[in-house]
């Protein structure tokens, strides 16, 4: 079975940018990582049942999803948020993700990135993928400079990623619970490996106004 490969914090964190916009993420050739935080009754018919349904209630509505593992622990206050006490790993396609990349339009505005603030804005209105970018976070303490990605998905997008894009799922809240107890004590704390995942199509990069070279 697939599973999640482990470092220290405190090896992993000096190999991360500082600031930037970048999306750090496990991957491998074949797919990308990301987490979902859903009830603990969702999570064992995900698990249990190998469906992801439980996952969307709605598939008009944004369906939610990140790849950075600090930011998505401090969101949902490492599973202990109401309806995100259980926390899932999925393997998703990577040719997938980078469909998904391509398809996505930012919910805010950059100069450069559309040919007005009108074209982008009927992007937006109009697409089934759209990316956002927030605060990332250490395990404790204040914000970092560095943003990390979250992906929403809605309509045919989310339909494919519930019924058929996703290869493999793992429960890891037992694992998120116990590294939840070293958040003040980095040098005790345990985090998946994470790299920057790299974006090879320049007008992609550029639509998601992603940090190329992150400053010294």
């Amino acid at each position: 079975m697939t599973r999640l490969r482990f470092k220290p914090y405190i090896d992993e964190a000096p190999t991360w940018p500082d600031r930037g916009r970048v999306i750090l993420a496990q991957y491998d050739a074949e797919s990308v990582v990301v987490y979902e935080a859903l009830s603990r009754a969702a999570a064992r018919s995900v698990v249990q049942g190998g469906r992801l349904d439980a996952l969307v209630e709605d598939f008009d509505r944004m369906h939610w999803f990140g790849t950075s593992f600090t930011w998505f622990m401090r969101r949902t206050g490492w599973a202990t948020e109401r309806g995100q006490r259980a926390v899932l790993a999925l393997w998703l396609r990577r040719d997938r993700f980078d469909e998904i990349l391509r398809e996505a339009v930012p919910t805010h505005f950059t100069e450069g990135a559309f040919a007005s603030r009108e074209a982008w804005q009927e992007a937006l209105d109009s697409s089934d993928v759209r990316a956002q970018w927030a605060p990332d976070f250490p395990p404790h303490g204040p914000k970092l400079n560095r943003k990390a990605l979250e992906i929403g998905l809605r309509g045919e997008m989310l339909r494919g990623y519930v019924t058929g894009w996703v290869l493999a799922v793992e429960d890891i809240t037992s694992f998120v619970r116990q590294q939840a107890q070293f958040v003040e004590m980095p040098e005790l704390l345990f985090v998946p490996a994470q790299d920057i995942y790299p974006v090879r199509d320049e007008q992609v990069a550029a639509r998601l106004n992603l940090t190329k070279r992150v400053p010294d």
